[in-house]
């Protein structure tokens, strides 16, 4: 069986690990392996949650045969339930358990016995990190700690790669769409890149466009991408979500908020709305709709440049129409030049 001091010295190897160049990828493979040489298992393996078909699914393992076959996403998604809630799965036979599936395939791989823990991000469970053994194991106290402790350095080794890629990316993300929306005076290149590029870079279903008609009062649909005309037609131009948005505000609309269509957003396979003023200086000229298929599909660094795009939207769109006006008035002044010219 393992030792006390074994543990110790494993969180020392791992912990050094963190400070390495070693990519996201390359600490989760450690972990599962740190897993397997510590306590004495035969594989290892960590499944993350996959938002938008709320199934898990692995992403590194160490031990198991490339011909090794998991249970269906769907039916791990119920046997793991209770793990998700910050517990522990423990089955001494993995090859009788009715909780599990394939059978034959795991006594045939050399599985025995497996111990499942959770693994946390910012105290949401994302996923969960499975010990299997080739022997019949009943798991003491100490051993659901330390795997339980092995999947926490997972999830802070997802949580920092995570946040080192989105600073990388929405900085990146930032300049190469400041860069276009400033460089063009086309108000159909500027409003493909707020709705067609945006829903792109960001994964999401679909992005609109409205302005703010200033003579009526109401919000005009004038550009939009992955959204069908029945959704974008659907309900009064101007909600209690837009009123706010025109007040300045940033909301995030979820399936479950009273303040959308339910059964709309359902039929267009939308779980969530990120909703961010278009800006010029004080005044809110337009509203841009982020639509996601995920629940949880808009981190605070996600609404944060967002709202700055909305911002660069707003100014490139004026921008571009006070271009128009003055070609349009400068149209004007030459035909009535020519027309005074005439007289003579």
């Amino acid at each position: 069986m393992t030792r006390k001091k074994d543990y110790f010295q494993t969180f020392c190897e791992v912990s050094k690990a963190f400070g390495t160049t070693l990519s996201k990828q390359e600490l989760l493979s450690l972990i599962c392996k740190s897993a397997v040489e510590t306590m004495d298992g035969k594989a290892a393996c960590l499944f993350l949650a996959d938002d938008k078909r709320e199934v898990f699914v692995p992403v590194a393992q160490h031990g198991l045969s490339q011909t090794y076959l998991h249970a269906h996403p769907m039916n791990a998604r119920s046997v793991v339930a209770e793990v998700l809630q910050g517990k522990h799965l423990s089955i001494e036979d993995a090859t009788t358990d009715p909780r599990l599936e394939n059978h034959d395939i795991k006594k045939a791989e050399g599985i025995a016995s497996i111990l499942v823990v959770p693994v946390f991000v910012r105290n949401r469970p994302i996923g969960v990190l499975s010990l299997y053994t080739s022997e019949q194991r009943v798991f003491s106290e100490d051993e659901v700690h330390f795997l339980a402790a092995l999947a926490e350095q997972g999830g802070m080794a997802i949580q920092n790669t995570k946040l080192l890629e989105r600073i990388r990316q929405t900085s990146l993300l930032f300049s190469e769409f400041a860069a276009n929306l400033n460089s063009s005076l086309d108000i159909k290149k500027i409003l493909h890149i707020m709705t067609a590029d945006i829903a792109d870079a960001f994964g999401m279903k679909g992005v609109a466009v409205r302005l703010l008609n200033q003579e009526t009062g109401t919000l005009e649909l004038v550009a939009s991408y992955g959204l069908s005309e029945e959704f974008l037609n659907k309900g009064p131009v101007i909600n209690e979500t837009l009123r706010r948005v025109l007040g300045g505000e940033t909301v995030i609309s979820a399936l479950e908020d009273r303040r959308v269509y339910r059964a709309a957003m359902e039929q267009e396979g939308i779980l969530s709305i990120l909703c961010v003023p278009m800006r010029v200086a004080d005044e809110v000229i337009g509203v841009m709709q982020l639509c996601s298929e995920t629940i949880n599909g808009f981190s605070e660094d996600m609404v944060q440049l967002a709202t700055a795009l909305g911002h660069q939207g707003g100014l490139a769109i004026r921008n571009a129409s006070l271009y128009f006006m003055l070609q349009r008035d400068k149209m004007a002044l030459e035909q009535e030049i020519w027309g005074h010219k005439s007289w003579f």
